[in-house]
């Protein structure tokens, strides 16, 4: 992937207010605004106002608010006869304590473009496209209820369409959301991940390998079905948000990552493990003997 340069506006002079980012040669645009300051965006002259009356796609971001899980809701906005649009029924969440999502969400990620340019048929498709790019990468719990329509786009469409969803993705990861980044990602160049793949010790058959990001625990591995009283508060944690990523058989239903192999090793045995100890290449060495 080429290097891209992003345009980043702090609205407020604050990184923990509204954010507004652009890209140079590219029509969309994307605002980052906390729950809290929606009101805000009701009246002005400022160009925030005007985007958020038109057609776009949009993400409520924050936590489950049960298992304490990163939580996504995807959806779109069409912009209305009463001049309203996006914030409009960004408004409507924010005010609808009936939503099952409702307290799960703390900040909202607005995309639309500089022309207003998108209808119907482009906002159903990046809607499906978005969904299923978070489901597929399992990084947020996914509140949609049901699948999406794509609609009925042309060739020549869902192309253009597929370059505004990588620039997106781009500007979505910037702001501290890898939702649709697989945590596994292979070498362009070879289709090969960069990382040897690394072999729990001992009985349980578990796999894993290192990413930019931390120690990886891929899918298909085994884990104990026990815990035990050794085990860490963090691997207790990490056994209950991930029990949806774990079969009946105790296997791995997803790729789970971890911030070093010790906690990588720790969820799979079920107790106090040394990563260094415990993960091993084919060729025998551990994870602090390899350099990547």
């Amino acid at each position: 992937m080429r290097s891209k340069t992003i345009n980043v506006f702090l609205m407020d002079g604050d990184p923990t207010c509204k954010i507004k980012c652009t890209l140079q040669n590219w029509t969309g645009i994307a605002y980052k605004i906390p729950r809290t300051m929606l009101e805000d965006c009701k009246e002005g002259e400022k160009d925030i106002v005007k985007h958020l009356k038109q057609t776009g796609i949009y993400f409520l971001l924050g936590e489950d608010s049960n298992t304490g899980n990163k939580a996504i809701y995807v959806g779109q906005a069409v912009s209305r006869k009463n001049g309203e649009g996006l914030l409009c029924r960004l408004l409507e969440h924010k005010r609808n304590m009936k939503e099952k999502y409702w307290n799960d969400w703390n900040e909202v990620i607005v995309f639309t473009t500089q022309n207003d340019s998108f209808g119907p048929t482009e906002i159903s498709y990046l809607e499906n496209k978005f969904t299923n790019l978070a489901r597929s990468a399992g990084r947020y719990e996914v509140k949609n209820g049901n699948e999406p329509n794509p609609g009925n786009i042309t060739e020549e469409k869902e192309s253009e369409l597929l370059e505004y969803v990588d620039y997106a993705r781009i500007i979505i990861g910037m702001l501290g959301h890898k939702v649709f980044e697989q945590l596994v990602k292979s070498n362009p160049l070879t289709n090969k991940v960069d990382s040897p793949i690394f072999y729990f010790k001992g009985k349980i058959k578990a796999t894993g390998i290192f990413t930019n990001e931390g120690f990886v625990v891929l899918k298909g591995s085994s884990i104990s079905p026990k815990l035990n009283p050794s085990a860490h508060k963090f691997t207790i944690k990490a056994r209950e948000m991930n029990k949806n990523k774990i079969d009946e058989n105790y296997i791995l239903l997803e790729d789970v990552l971890f911030t070093s192999p010790s906690a990588a090793a720790g969820f799979v045995g079920g107790s106090s493990l040394s990563g260094n100890a415990m993960w091993v290449t084919s060729y025998g060495k551990s994870p602090k003997d390899v350099e990547l």
